[in-house]
């Protein structure tokens, strides 16, 4: 990629922040914990970017309830019983909350005094696409009346299977639930370091350019559900950075430790690493990719895999040659080619059960085993081709 100079960066800084319309920020647990003043710093900092126009609206996904309800219940050290993290999560809700609101409306957005309100979400709110799009349709009313959504997992009942992993994968999956033009991760370095420690300004493409930095594979990026890259480190956010870029949304990686952090990527300044937005991937199969948990895979002949990646076709029962798991109509699937290597993924037309019975079948051998047509394993319209996810900066 080509070098950019200081005020190359700077300009598209200050276009890209120019044009957002919506931002979702994320802060940490960690600098709410140490830092009693950002609450007011974030609610100053929304107030200002409402007067300039850009971005106009603002969701801020915010860690913190179990930091807090740990000491309202009087434990000093984070406890590992599940029962107990949730005990501690609904005593710190409120706390959370109490800070914010005493904090918005201390300045004046759109000529009153600002206005907050909390929307607790699980990875199961968002696996569900009716589910979905309330939680869309809830957000833009708070958005279009002023207000401004405190989001965060809801840790109360949230258990392994419907967890997020980290508000980083949260945040981005917000970011492409609003159709947020800005995606910004606070953490508590300051950007995206390269080998010799320095910060990296620009990133085109995540695979190529940020995932050898913390030596994680791209296919780690859309993994299984259960091998995820982290819990709040660099690999976490790079993967954040990838989902919400794909959604269109311009991401930065900024360092939540500097006061004037947030000011200063308002006026474009060189801060923290600037992830390019790219052509925005179609919402339902952004959401087939990042959101849904695969609950097994097909097994695909290299005449079906070379179909998929290059001609873009349906999976068709007689390029399968076998089944993992042990998944049911309308589920997400993994396929894998021979190798082993997850080539696309997408949602199964057929259960498990019945898609290993007609592995390797054409059409009236089909019909005759199913007693039905059905050679449809999963159609081009929900299927995401991951080899065809080139990066093409929309800029």
């Amino acid at each position: 990629m080509k070098k950019r100079s200081t005020e190359d960066v700077a300009t598209l800084r200050a276009s890209l922040v120019k044009k957002a319309h919506r931002a979702v920020v994320k802060i940490g647990s960690s600098t709410l914990a140490s830092d009693p003043d950002v609450y007011a710093r974030l609610a100053a900092w929304v107030a200002r970017a409402n007067e300039r126009g850009a971005p106009r609206e603002v969701v801020l996904v915010s860690s913190g309830a179990i930091a807090l309800g740990l000491r309202a219940l009087g434990w000093k050290s984070r406890p590992k019983e599940m029962a107990k993290l949730q005990a501690a999560a609904a005593a710190g809700q409120s706390r959370l909350m109490r800070r914010y609101e005493e904090a918005f409306e201390a300045v004046t957005i759109g000529g009153r005094p600002g206005r907050v309100a909390q929307v607790l979400l699980t990875h199961a709110d968002l696996a569900d696409r009716a589910r979905a799009n309330n939680a869309r349709g809830a957000l833009d009313a708070l958005l279009e009346a002023g207000v401004v959504p405190i989001i965060n997992e809801n840790d109360t009942v949230a258990v392994d299977e419907i967890r997020f992993g980290d508000n980083d994968q949260l945040a981005a999956l917000v970011a492409a639930l609003t159709s947020a033009d800005l995606l910004v991760l606070l953490s508590d370095v300051e950007g995206l370091l390269d080998a010799k420690g320095e910060r990296v300004r620009v990133v085109t493409d995540v695979d190529r350019e940020a995932l050898p930095l913390v030596g994680v594979a791209p296919e780690a990026m859309v993994g299984d559900g259960k091998n995820k890259v982290g819990t709040g480190g660099m690999a976490s956010k790079l993967e954040a950075a990838k989902k919400g870029s794909l959604a269109g949304a311009t991401v930065v990686i900024a360092d939540a430790r500097a006061k004037d952090t947030l000011d200063l990527l308002l006026d474009g300044e060189d801060v923290g690493t600037l992830f390019l937005p790219q052509d925005r991937l179609a919402a339902r199969k952004h959401w087939i990719l990042f959101t849904l948990r695969p609950r097994g895979a097909v097994i695909v002949d290299a005449g079906a895999s070379e179909a998929l990646e290059r001609r873009g076709g349906s999976l068709l029962a007689v390029g399968v040659f076998g089944v993992r798991g042990s998944f049911g109509v309308g589920e997400a699937v993994q396929i894998v080619d021979a190798q082993g290597r997850e080539i696309a993924r997408g949602l199964a037309q057929l259960a498990a059960v019945d898609v290993a019975r007609i592995a390797g079948k054409r059409g009236q051998e089909v019909e005759a085993t199913l007693g039905r047509p059905g050679e449809v394993v999963v159609h081009r319209d929900d299927l995401v081709v991951l080899t065809t996810l080139r990066p093409v900066p929309r800029v």
